[in-house]
């Protein structure tokens, strides 16, 4: 069957994806794209390529964290965001904001990592500033006779909430309080109403970033790196992958998918059924599991090194011990799935020195993959006019 396209964010029902699935069992079948691609080995080792990547990154709307993760008033996440140093903060008008994490004195970051403050003060001299950028304070304020505290608060990101998720756009011509929303409209609503944050982790990954987030994209390596993990839970290369917009959604269905097989449409519930995988372009890939969503955030730092930020949000009450155990089973099993995974990225990585490639081929059963570098390559091509 062929990969469904939709700008406006239509995606299939869960019915109709459970349809979908089947008919490819029983047909031993799976969701096709329209084209192959080959993507050049240097787009992966090229420093000039990465620091158009980051172009990207810097000038459009793309997902900084759910909003889970700033549920209080003064929680901030403070880190780099394509190569630049932010802090996003909920203010105390509950709104969040964005700014350039750097002080107006002498450029010091104000934090790192998460917390909740009710005021970003700079470790350097204490210069402090509330929860809106202004500036508020000086130590010894006499000794800057020439600073006008009115103009020199923090330097402000656009930045836009939106169905559970937060967005921003380094963009200096965009609108703070408007611009970006039409960015995002093909974007579903893709996290429930409600959800709180159970964890939230980041580590270094020695790979480029792209390599990394094809790992996810795709089914076709399922029986084959997954053996004794995914696969007996899962199928060999069956997938549905769906476009919106720039981005792409893939479902890989779980086996016990057959247990729906003679319910009534109003008794299919897909939770424990199968996963979806969200990719929001460029780099951000959301993953349903039973009980829970994971929202991970690669960000390139250099051609083959990539920060990976994980958040952990679900619905179950803090107080809700067996769910929260039967999350917690849930992600220790697909922990060992993404170290399989990421053992495999590793070996892509170095296979990348070899030099035995000019470029990597990308298939029919990958067009999620083929999207992803397409619109990579739309992008940049735009940018370089």
């Amino acid at each position: 069957m062929p990969v469904n396209t939709n700008d406006q964010g239509k995606l299939f029902t869960d019915i109709e994806v459970v349809q979908r699935i089947f008919a490819h069992i029983d047909n031993a079948t799976t969701d096709l794209g329209t084209q192959s691609w080959k993507e050049p080995t240097d787009n992966y080792r090229s420093k000039a390529r990465l620091m158009a990547e980051l172009d990207i990154l810097q000038s459009r709307s793309i997902v900084f964290c759910p909003s889970s993760a700033l549920a209080n008033i003064g929680d901030y996440v403070a880190r780099d965001a394509a190569n630049v140093p932010l802090i996003v903060v909920r203010g105390l008008d509950g709104v969040v904001r964005a700014f350039r994490n750097a002080c107006r004195h002498r450029g010091v970051k104000l934090a790192d990592g998460e917390g909740c403050a009710r005021a970003l003060v700079c470790p350097y001299h204490g210069w402090a500033y509330s929860l809106n950028g202004n500036l508020l304070g000086i130590p010894h304020e006499a000794g800057f006779p020439d600073v006008d505290k009115a103009t020199r608060g923090l330097v402000a990101v656009a930045c836009f909430e939106s169905n559970g998720l937060i967005f921003i756009n380094q963009n200096p011509q965009v609108s703070i309080e408007k611009g970006i929303e039409q960015d995002i409209v093909p974007i579903p609503k893709i996290i429930p109403d409600h959800y709180r944050l159970l964890n939230s982790a980041s580590q270094i990954v020695n790979t480029n970033w792209k390599l990394y987030l094809e790992s996810s994209l795709e089914g076709y390596h399922i029986r084959q790196t997954h053996k004794s993990t995914f696969f007996p839970v899962q199928y060999d290369n069956l997938t549905v992958v769906e476009a919106f917009g720039e981005n792409s959604r893939v479902t890989f269905p779980y086996q016990s998918i057959e247990g729906l097989r003679h319910n009534k449409e109003s008794d299919i519930s897909v939770d424990g059924r199968l996963t979806y995988v969200y990719h929001l372009f460029p780099n951000v890939i959301i993953s349903t599991f039973p009980g829970c969503i994971q929202v991970n955030v690669l960000e390139p730092i250099d051609e083959a090194t990539t920060r990976q930020h994980t958040y952990l949000i679900s619905a179950i009450g803090e107080n809700d011990t067996p769910r929260l155990d039967a999350i917690s089973q849930g992600q220790q099993f697909a922990a060992k799935g993404a170290i399989e995974d990421l053992q495999i990225v590793l070996s892509a990585q170095r296979g990348l020195a070899s030099k035995a490639n000019e470029f990597l081929e990308f298939g029919l059963f990958e067009s999620a993959i083929v999207r992803l570098h397409a619109h990579l390559a739309k992008e940049i091509e735009r940018a370089s006019k």
